[in-house]
This record gives C-alpha cells, structure tokens and sequence, in this order.
C-alpha cells in the first residue's frame, strides 16, 4: 500500500463527514478527483473501504482500522512539524480552528485579531461548523482548535472556558412580541421569521423547532446577523441571534431584545484541544490568549470535569 498524507486527509475528512462531496471540499478536492482518490486507495489495499449508500458512506470494517491509524499517524506528523518548525529558521505555522456560527461571527474576531497582529508568521484556517461536529473533529486531530458549546459529547477533549453566548428573541418595536421580556420557542412559531441562509446556528435552531413538531415560518434567509437584525426592525419577522449581535442594533431604537428561556439558548462556549495532545509554543499560546478574557479562568480541565 502507498497511501500518502494527502489519502489519509481526504479519507478522515470523508468518514468523519458521513459524504465524499463534503469530504471533499472539506479536504479542498473536486469531487471527482476525492472519488478518483478512495478508488484508488480501494485498488491499492485490495479491500473495500467504504459502503457507499444514498444517504452517504460508512465505513467497512478493513476503513474503520484505517481511520483508527491515520488519526495516529497525521498527529505525529503534526507533533514532528511542530517541533521542528520550533527550530527552523523563518518559522511559519498555520494552526486550523473550527467554531460554531456565534462564536465565529460575533466572538473570535475581536479576540483572534489582536494574537494574529502580534504573531504574523502564525497563519489560521477557520471553518464554521456545528458543536457536535467541532467536538469529534478536534479529538480526531482533524483541527488544531474547537471553539464550541459544551452541552455536546466532549470524550477525548481538554477544555478551557471561551465565553457565554445567549440567544434572544428580536422584533420591532410596533411588533406584538415587543412588549415581552421572554418567551419560550414554542411561544413564537405562529410568528414569521428571519433567519439565516445556512450555518451551524440555523441549523440548531431549526432542529429544535422540529423537535417541537412544528416547522418555523420562514420569510426570508440573510447572510449575516445584521442582515437579520435590519429585517426585523422592519417588521419583517422574528430572529433568533447572538445577544451581542442584537444589543448593538438595540441602540437604535427601532427593535426590541427578548430573552428566549428555553435552556438550550443559553450556552457557556469552550474552547477545546485534544486530551494530552503536544502543543506548539503558538498553539499554546493562542489557547492562553483565547481563554484569557474570560471571568472564569481555571486551568486547563480535562472533559466531564465541567
């Protein structure tokens, strides 16, 4: 077999996306060049990597062994770059982050800009994604740093405090709703609503409305939070948004900000590394950084402590 680092990439980023096409561009492959690729590996390996199906792939037995030693094997190569990188004349790194859509839009800017400055021979990857997916990702050594909701499954993960991210409800300030200091999800969905084209975020707040048995009344998808917040003041609809993205557009006077109780809307975001994992000195430094500006600043835990 002469599988290359660029197989192992591609056939993690595939199994742990549950699709080649997103494992593809996970791994910034064509599709057709990604299925060209595990065919190959196929061949090569005499043996069937994965059941290919049409709600996605698994992986067969002969693939689940492979990926158990490509995860070894790319994370010893990062640990061998990294150390060496230490020693290397013009040092240069680029450290991969994965986070959900609160923390990517309205938290890590302000807290990433200022390290980047000072660091300019440290680059960063940065991909949005759900938390649940952020959380096996990082344990599976396919990103560097995860920035997400610790209500998910964190085996495998060290954890340090990143921020508090509440959700609230938005309106005009003529809307009905207005006049509200909170309200549960199931109180709101008769109501129309502004969301967001995609996202991790979207993606949760639709799933609870599902597991509600309902269907949010959607009028409209925007790209961004401010887009949403614009909409609604309107009078548009309803959102669902950060609570930091809604006070900066409440000092205009023209929505209302209302506390959505529901207990999944409040969430204590960490950021997490992989349990006993060799980190590089800008690694390291980058995790201090991001966990300092919190109130909370214990060190570092070790998942199902918190």
């Amino acid at each position: 077999m002469r599988f290359d680092v660029a197989d192992l990439r591609l056939f993690l980023a595939v199994v742990e996306a549950g699709s080649i096409t997103r494992g593809a561009t996970d791994a910034g492959l064509s599709l057709t060049a990604a299925s060209e690729r595990l065919r190959d590996m196929e061949a090569d390996g005499g043996v069937k990597l994965l059941h290919r199906g049409r709600r996605g792939i698994m992986p067969t037995e002969a693939g689940d062994a492979l990926a158990h030693h490509a995860r070894l094997i790319l994370r010893q190569m990062a640990q061998l770059r990294g150390e060496l990188g230490e020693y290397a004349s013009g040092f240069r790194e680029t450290i991969r982050i994965l986070a959900n859509t609160a923390a990517h839009a309205e938290f890590l800017p302000a807290s990433l800009a200022p390290w980047m400055a000072e660091n300019p021979r440290i680059d960063v990857e940065l991909k949005e994604r759900q938390s649940a997916e952020i959380a096996k990702a990082v344990s599976r050594g396919l990103a560097d740093i995860g920035i997400f909701s610790d209500a998910v499954e964190t085996a495998g993960l060290e954890l340090r405090p990143f921020a508090i991210d509440r959700l609230v409800v938005i309106v005009a300030r003529d809307h009905p709703l207005a006049a509200r200091k909170h309200a549960l999800l199931k109180d709101i969905m008769d109501e129309r609503c502004v969301g967001l084209i995609d996202g991790a975020l979207q993606e949760h707040i639709e799933a609870k409305a599902t597991g509600l048995g309902a269907r949010l009344k959607m009028r409209i998808r925007m790209r961004t939070f401010e887009g949403i917040c614009q909409m609604a003041a309107s009078g548009v609809g309803f959102g669902i948004v950060p609570e930091a993205a809604a006070r900066r557009h409440v000092r205009s006077g023209k929505i209302a900000m209302i506390r959505l109780s529901d207990d999944w809307a409040t969430r204590r975001l960490v950021v997490g590394v992989p349990m006993d994992a060799h980190l590089t000195a800008p690694l390291r430094d980058l995790l201090q950084h991001l966990s300092a500006g919190t109130a909370d600043k214990p060190a570092l835990r070790k998942s199902g402590y918190i």
